[in-house]
Parts: C-alpha cells; structure tokens; sequence
C-alpha cells in the first residue's frame, strides 16, 4: 500500500539544497525524497540510529540552513510546536514545510493551529492521518511556539514534551523513597530523563559514580544541566542496547511501557534484560512499575532473588538482586 507521504510526495519539485525531515520514526516512509539531500532530525536515539544505519545523514539538532522542511509529528503538542518553529528557523521565507500526522498525535490540532499562522495547503487524509504544506513565513511569526523548557521541581527544567516535564512523576517518588540511605559505588539510572531520580540517587551515600542513560538527546541534555555533579556521567543511549564499560554495582529505573501511544510492555522487559547484563554478579535492581504490568516473571528468569519493597494500588517497587545472566 502506498503510504500517506509517498502519495503526497510524489512528483513534489524540491528546491535545491538540504531538505530537513524533523522527527520521523524509523518505520517512516522516506522513499519519494531525494536520498543524497535528506537531513534527518532525530533525537531519539533508537530511531537515530536506524536512520544512520538506512545510510541517511542524521543529527539531533539541525545546524545551518535547509531549503526545505518536512516535520512529522510523534509526539506532545508542546514537542511538535517547537519542531514546526525549529523547521522554520532553518527556512528562507517562502521555503515549503510539509507537516504529517496521525490523528492519534494530533495532527487536527496542529493543523487548526496552523491555519490560524499561515494559509495552509490543500491537506491530503490518507490512513488514519493527514499532510499539509505551508511557505515558511520567515522570522517571527512561530517564536512563540519555540521550545521553552518547563519548570517541572525547584533547581531542574524539563524540555516541552518530555515524559513528567510538568512535575515529579509519582512513580520516580515513590522509587526514590524506597532506595536504601546507601547505595555501592558504581550505579546506574536507566531512562534517567531529565535528571530528578538520578540527583536523588546521588542524595544516597556510597555512590562514587553514576551513569545516566537517556535516549531522548533534548532530555539528556538537561539532565547535563540539573545534575550538576563531578560523578556523573551521561549517556545518550538506548537502555536496552547500552552497556558500560565496566559492570554496575546498581542500577535503578522507572523505565518506559509505551511505543508512541501504544502500551508495549516487551520495553519494560527489555530493560529489565539489559540491567542484569551490566550488574556485577552480587548487583541489585532497583525499579518501580504500574502495579498491573506483569514484569515479576522477567525478574525471575534473570535474577536469583526478586522481591516487592514498597507500593500502593497504582505503583509497585521492586527489588531483583544476583544476576543469572551474564554478558558476552
């Protein structure tokens, strides 16, 4: 089946020089742009790397002009307003912006946002989701859709759209409750965010080094900015594929259920996974989880001891303690 952007794309004359695709996911449909002139804009990790390994340019921030944009929208509103305002600062005035979307991330909404900044394009609805263009209007016209970060604790900001940015998420509370007063040397927080649950774990003592692992670069990034300590180290990385250098004594995390909109636990059993390849064989997990997520099963295959250390009808702390698993 012919997807949504290739039927809209197809035979579109592209101005000559860099056309800048900010967001996609690495399932979307590139295939009617011109290859050699392609920037994708990703942050997110995972994604990032598919994209590099299909052999396209690819970057977490955009640096220099293109002359032309595509922004395909995945994720918060806050999130897809600052791509469409950063897609624009990158564009001569009258450049094309193309925007794509599932109704499910919005995309109704984005474009009745749009037509209230700039005569949009005929829009084009093609399974479950729709494509507008618009001539870039040039400087401010979209400043007010920049990216401004959140205030989510005293001390930390959060970029627009991430995952808790406007508070402490609750599950995270509960996790850094549960931790121990000591923690050993060598720790690691998986899906660290922007940076509360590990400046908690620095809180502990004992920890001489802690590894902050974050896929989301705009994240990581202000993580850098909130844990402002001489032991941490940062991580742009997948939880699930990174390993460190050297084994962890600890890891701790509140990690992800959800593949864009869709409730994926296979990701929280992926994580799982992938700490008790980096532990020590005496490491110990410490994660919390929603209280319906099946996720004690995993645990058992993959650690000796596994046990719940705190709760509520929402939320579950878990302990997994002597690895089974050990890494290539």
């Amino acid at each position: 089946m012919t997807s949504r952007l290739s039927h809209a794309l197809a035979g579109f004359d592209w101005p000559d020089g860099c056309i800048a695709v900010f967001g996609p996911s690495a399932a979307t449909d590139l295939s009617e742009l011109p290859k050699d002139r392609v920037v994708v804009v990703q942050g997110f990790r995972p994604d990032h790397d598919a994209w590099a390994a299909a052999g396209l340019v690819v970057a977490p921030l955009l640096e220099g002009q293109a002359a032309a944009g595509l922004v395909c929208l995945n994720r918060a509103r806050a999130a897809a307003r600052a791509a469409v305002a950063d897609a624009v600062a990158h564009l001569p005035p009258g450049a094309p912006v193309w925007v794509d979307g599932q109704k499910t991330d919005g995309i109704d909404t984005m474009l009745k946002d749009l037509r209230a900044k700039v005569a949009l394009g005929e829009v084009k609805s093609k399974a479950h989701g729709k494509i507008a263009c618009f001539a870039s209007p040039g400087p401010g016209v979209f400043d007010d859709w920049t990216g401004k970060p959140t205030h989510p604790a005293p001390g930390f900001t959060a970029p627009p759209g991430a995952f808790s940015a406007d508070g402490i998420d609750p599950a995270s509370a509960m996790l850094s409750a549960a931790l121990p007063a000591k923690l050993p040397g060598r720790v690691a927080d998986l899906g660290a965010g922007w940076g509360w649950l590990s400046a908690q774990v620095l809180g502990c003592t004992g920890v001489t080094e802690l590894h902050l692992v974050e896929a989301d670069h705009a994240s990581l990034q202000a993580a850098r900015a909130n844990v402002a300590d001489e032991r941490a180290r940062f991580h742009w990385a997948d939880a699930t594929a990174f390993r460190p250098d050297q084994r962890v004594d600890a890891v701790v995390m509140n990690p992800p259920f959800h593949v864009g909109r869709d409730a994926d636990p296979a990701l929280g059993a992926a994580f799982i996974r992938s700490a008790a390849q980096m532990l020590t064989l005496s490491g110990t997990l410490y994660m919390v989880a929603n209280r319906h997520l099946p996720y004690e099963p995993v645990l058992a295959q993959v650690f000796r001891e596994v046990s719940a250390i705190a709760g509520d009808g929402r939320f579950k702390v878990l302990r997994a303690a002597r690895p089974l698993v050990r890494r290539p």
